[in-house]
């Protein structure tokens, strides 16, 4: 019974240290599930290669909590593994005590799962360690999530332009896309520069990144728009749809030249 105990205790404090780095990397701007994948990797050392990696490693506050991360990460798991090799060593007894030790160890994952995926546990926990970091420590803990409402319908996502899409070769005054409710917040040349803000005069390349802030489903509709009147009649019903919207809302819609 103790190494079973000793084995869940390991691996709440495990859940526990994970979701606090969570919270930290998506603090730091990335999205949660983003967040809560890097924090996974690096605490189990798996090690995946990812775009968001990348952001990462070239992101001192967020290398700085993986790291921390993995150091305990490597002890937290040689801990779980000898718990759980003492734990099948000692069901070498009498059968009931064998099935009570199972048993016990079942509900006790059984417990955790649900505990950990409980939506109201959640999100009271993340405004707890949200607290904690910011009064605790000095990283630079802003819920971009909170600001921007990324938890309803609005998303800052990125978009790989192609040649055939509406949006290629097209400077941003001419689509308008602020009259469809989608805001561009940059854009990554193929040359690796970045256009931060960019006005109304700078052209959409194809090979471009843009970095967009929108609602969901119009951001989807603007990834599958293709040139050609196809897509000037897709531009026209969005802009007609984000009108309707601002109506609705009791605002006066955004003028057409912006």
């Amino acid at each position: 019974m103790i190494a079973i105990a000793t084995l869940l205790c390991v691996l709440t404090f495990s859940l526990f240290v994970t979701r606090v780095a969570t919270v930290a990397l998506a603090h730091t701007g990335l999205s949660t599930e983003a967040a809560r994948f890097q924090a996974r990797s690096a605490f189990t050392g798996v090690g995946f290669t990812t775009h968001e990696s990348e952001k990462v490693v070239n992101h001192p506050v967020r290398r700085r909590i993986l790291m921390n991360l993995m150091l305990v990460g490597n002890a937290g798991i040689v801990t779980a593994v000898s718990s759980l090799i003492l734990t099948f060593i000692s069901l070498d007894g009498p059968l009931p005590r064998a099935a009570m030790s199972v048993a016990v160890l079942l509900a006790g994952l059984l417990g955790l799962i649900l505990i950990a995926s409980n939506r109201w546990v959640d999100e009271k926990f993340s405004i707890l360690i949200g607290w904690m970091l910011a009064r605790y420590t000095n990283l630079d803990v802003k819920d971009y999530d909170s600001l921007l409402q990324l938890n309803g319908e609005y998303r800052v996502t990125e978009l790989f332009v192609e040649p055939e899409d509406w949006l290629a070769g097209r400077r941003l005054e001419d689509m308008n896309l602020r009259s469809e409710g989608i805001n561009v917040l940059g854009i990554k040349r193929a040359d690796g520069l970045y256009d931060g803000n960019p006005n109304g005069d700078t052209r959409v390349l194809p090979s471009d990144n843009l970095v967009l802030y929108g609602r969901v489903s119009g951001l989807e509709e603007l990834d599958r728009r293709r040139k050609g009147w196809t897509g000037d009649a897709e531009h026209l019903r969005a802009v007609q749809e984000q009108d309707l919207r601002e109506r609705l809302k009791g605002k006066d819609p955004v003028p057409a030249h912006l």
